[in-house]
């Protein structure tokens, strides 16, 4: 992205000046010495004493000499008892420095929601746009505070597909500056995937551009086939942008996707979903046949001891019994977790999202753009089954099924009897040849 659409760049002040002592011992001055720099250190009463028992009193709505406002400092650093002080004493909740940003969009840089409350309960303009047309949302995604973006969001009603200046909304921001998170969650509330930017680049197009490869798998997955046949200004689709950058493992998921989608339109997914367990299954009877036929019918059997005889059947019983396992193994569901199929609205349930729960660690790797729903802990989503299933460990074409919590045991048993009967067959053929 240009360099005209980066984000004015924001001191840090930070509360502890003990980084910037220089010798141990040595006496350094003090840092608090206007309301500016108490608002900025969260002190209280220093601030408290600037404004009400000097002289006269400084005032709490002028800017300081580089044009920001004493709330600003505040918001940064997350004092929101500061904040409300300041606000009680004459500052403007709404003031804006040379840039057109209000203490809003300094709070969404450190993700300090305690301080939002703060300024959107005291009439703060959520949607406040700076010079750039950067919104509180905006400066949320482009810092990462995930947090902060899902809090005004469901709370507050916050408009996270607003666009700035250059026609770029929070998911654009989120697939350039890579932060995988923040995808997950404006995908969980139906962000639009498809939108252009002024330079024609969609979401995916950024995450391409950047080289992101877990962005653009979350997209890809969530997403449909239109974003994948898009073309920015250039005349370039996500596919071409990251052969002509020379980005092999995006241009292959990419170009997987794309046979995929494709291949949707005249198979309906029916080939992929079968997957080779009817191989497998073939390839299983095809070996019981001629182990029937080479040893057990075989002219000679009877030359076979008894214990070897007795061997065979037990290696044909068990190479049945390995089939009824496969058959369920492939069969029954591998723990999928019920989607939203009840057509809630994504805004709803994701005010539903508890943070100080126990079922959300705080994770937001939980939330399923595509089921639109909130995963348990050890849940994955499959992309070839597109359901999330628990206890997910991984999906198998050989059983053209996942493994997950309700299958993983028939699963290991199958695996056991498989191996068994391989074994059991080999040393019966081996003896069958040496009688």
């Amino acid at each position: 992205m240009s360099s005209s659409s980066r984000v004015v760049e924001i001191e840090v002040v930070v509360a502890d000046g003990g980084a910037r002592k220089a010798a141990e011992g040595e006496k350094q001055p003090d840092p608090v010495v206007n309301v500016y720099s108490a608002a900025a250190y969260g002190d209280l009463e220093r601030l408290r004493r600037f404004v009400e028992l000097d002289g006269g009193g400084a005032s709490l709505a002028v800017p300081d000499g580089n044009g920001y406002h004493a709330l600003q400092w505040a918001a940064l650093n997350n004092y929101p008892h500061v904040a409300l002080y300041i606000i009680e004493h004459g500052g403007d909740v709404n003031a804006e420095d040379n840039s057109q940003q209000t203490a809003l969009h300094w709070a969404a840089v450190r993700g300090a929601t305690a301080t939002a409350d703060v300024l959107l309960e005291n009439g703060a303009r959520l949607e406040a746009a700076d010079v750039n047309g950067y919104r509180a949302v905006h400066v949320a995604v482009q810092y990462g505070q995930t947090t902060f973006l899902h809090h005004i969001v469901s709370k507050y009603g916050a408009d996270f597909e607003a666009l700035d200046n250059d026609g770029r909304s929070s998911l654009h921001w989120a697939a350039y500056k890579g932060n995988a998170d923040t995808i997950r969650l404006l995908l969980f509330m139906d962000a639009n995937q498809v939108r252009q930017d002024k330079n024609g680049c969609t979401p995916l197009h950024w995450a391409v551009i950047r080289g992101s490869l877990e962005v653009c798998t979350l997209l890809v997955h969530a997403g449909t086939k239109q974003e994948l046949t898009l073309r920015d200004r250039g005349g370039f689709t996500p596919l071409q942008l990251a052969a002509d950058k020379g980005q092999r493992h995006l241009s292959n998921i990419l170009s997987n996707a794309t046979k995929v989608s494709f291949g949707d339109k005249y198979c309906s997914g029916r080939l992929g979903k079968v997957g080779y367990a009817p191989i497998l299954f073939s390839y299983l009877v095809i070996l019981m046949i001629l182990f029937l036929k080479s040893i057990v019918f075989a002219s000679d059997f009877s030359r076979i001891t008894a214990a070897v005889g007795l061997w065979s059947w037990a290696a044909i019983s068990l190479a049945l019994a390995s089939q009824v396992v496969f058959y369920r193994v492939s069969r029954n569901t591998p723990g999928y977790i019920k989607t939203n199929t009840e057509g809630l609205d994504p805004k709803e349930l994701l005010m539903g999202i508890d943070l100080s729960s126990s079922t959300f660690t705080g994770s937001w790797s939980q939330l399923c753009p595509t089921c639109k729903i909130v995963r348990p802990v050890r849940s994955k989503h499959c992309p070839i089954c597109k359901q999330c299933v628990e206890q997910f460990d991984h999906h198998c074409p050989w059983i053209s099924n996942c493994v997950g919590k309700r299958n993983k045991w028939d699963f290991l048993v199958f695996l056991c009897m498989g191996i068994a009967t391989t074994l059991l067959g080999a040393a019966v053929g081996f003896h069958s040849k040496e009688a």
